[in-house]
């Protein structure tokens, strides 16, 4: 019984944590205080209700618990500054202002204004001021509701090391006095692109699992969706909230096909597209349709929902329009110019016009020293050669694709193609 009610526990801690932290970051002005106070909620959960039984309302009663102890710290910090204020009286002479009228605090804090204080959360644990790997960290711990254990493993880094992020994090935003609140006008665009960013990162390492034993981390993935979908409902005049989300539905549309029975990847053209969920092609669809009718234009995540959109409308991979595919990629490489980018345009330009038209783009990325251990030019090249029938240095490049992967399941992939060669 103890165990059953303790999954309860953990599972409305996952979906009402961020909430939670929220309303007291709120009260509090600090970010890993209310982290802190949330928390004691959490275990006085775990101790108490298996001996009283799970509450009618278990998400208000943590939240009731975490409030009622925040106001505790509130007052605390009220008797504090008074005598503070009556000491100072009395060596200067002078009256000091009292701190803070705590009813208003109490007032302010029993707001029901969750959405606003969720939209604030998301902008200071995505804070530019942080480095990119804190931010990370620390959008998973606050809005994902995972623990530090769960973070580690994800991203197969030792857990002390995630520990250290997040501390890191807590401090930096602290001794930057980053206010809790969503920014103004001016600061919105790069605020945003941040968060995007952080989402995407956390998505794509799901979808392709930089190492480890697993091709994909689906609850990664799951993690970014639902706070991609959380965004899109407190920022719906955004046009690039909406392309993420369009982008991360789509791709999550083909997660069942694209692994094998025992774990190995199947690449996009050898996938079995009856395998592809169509509820999600239509909600990546709708935020698509979402994202262009904000009138604003479609940015680098809402072009990537259109090429994906493509592959989601193709019923077989031969009706695959790669010409739309390529120009997209053209548009793409001028929003967001990367190497990175022109690999992928290499490709489409590939099944659109030819191997040796995407042979030419890749030859000229052999330089960049941003791809020069990125395992996915000498595979992407070695794909090419294949097909122009230079057998012989395709081996070469699916082999040392194979050694710069850090992921099993690709280097058996790529160990294999190489074989066939």
């Amino acid at each position: 019984m103890a165990d059953k009610i303790h999954k309860i526990v953990e599972a409305v801690w996952r979906m009402e944590s961020a909430k939670i932290i929220a309303v007291l970051a709120r009260m509090l002005r600090d970010v890993g205080q209310a982290e802190e106070l949330a928390q004691d909620a959490l275990v006085l959960a775990l101790e108490r209700w298996p001996e009283s039984g799970v509450p009618d309302q278990p998400a208000a009663w943590l939240t009731t618990v975490a409030k009622n102890r925040a106001l505790d710290v509130l007052r605390r910090r009220q008797m504090h500054q008074e005598k503070e204020a009556e000491l100072t009286y009395e060596i200067e002479g002078v009256l000091q202002d009292a701190a803070p009228n705590l009813d208003a605090a109490v007032a302010d804090a029993l707001e029901n204004d969750i959405g606003d204080d969720l939209l604030r959360l998301v902008f200071v644990a995505c804070h530019p001021v942080l480095p990119t790997d804190g931010r990370v960290a620390l959008t998973l711990r606050l809005l994902g509701g995972l623990s530090t254990e769960e973070i580690a493993r994800a991203f197969l880094v030792p857990e002390a090391t995630v520990a250290q992020r997040i501390v890191r994090a807590k401090r930096t935003l602290a001794e930057a006095k980053v206010p809790f609140e969503a920014p103004r006008a001016h600061e919105l665009v790069e605020r945003l692109a941040s968060v995007l960013q952080v989402i995407y990162l956390i998505y794509n390492e799901g979808y392709s699992a930089s190492a480890g034993a697993d091709w994909m981390r689906p609850a990664l993935c799951e993690e970014a969706l639902r706070l991609g979908r959380i965004l899109a409902e407190l920022a719906p005049d955004e046009a690039e909230v909406h392309g993420l989300v369009a982008l991360m539905e789509i791709q999550s549309s083909r997660a069942r096909a694209r692994v094998g029975p025992g774990g190995e990847p199947i690449l996009l053209l050898e996938q079995d597209r009856s395998r592809w969920d169509q509820l999600l092609i239509r909600r990546g669809l709708a935020a698509l349709a979402r994202a262009e009718q904000t009138g604003r234009g479609l940015g680098s995540y809402g072009v990537q929902a259109a090429i994906a959109a493509c592959h989601a409308r193709a019923l077989r991979a031969a009706d695959t329009d790669w010409q739309r595919i390529a120009a997209l990629y053209d548009a793409l490489s001028q929003l967001a110019p990367s190497p990175v980018v022109e690999l992928n345009r290499a490709v489409a330009l590939s099944m659109a016009f030819g191997p040796a038209a995407g042979l030419e783009v890749v030859d000229g990325l052999m330089e960049v020293a941003a791809l020069k251990h990125y395992h996915l030019l000498p595979s992407v090249r070695g794909d090419f050669l294949a097909k122009l029938g230079r057998h012989g240095e395709a081996r070469l490049e699916f082999e040392r694709a194979a050694q710069l992967t850090q992921n099993e399941r690709e280097r058996t992939l790529l160990l294999a193609r190489a074989a066939a060669q």
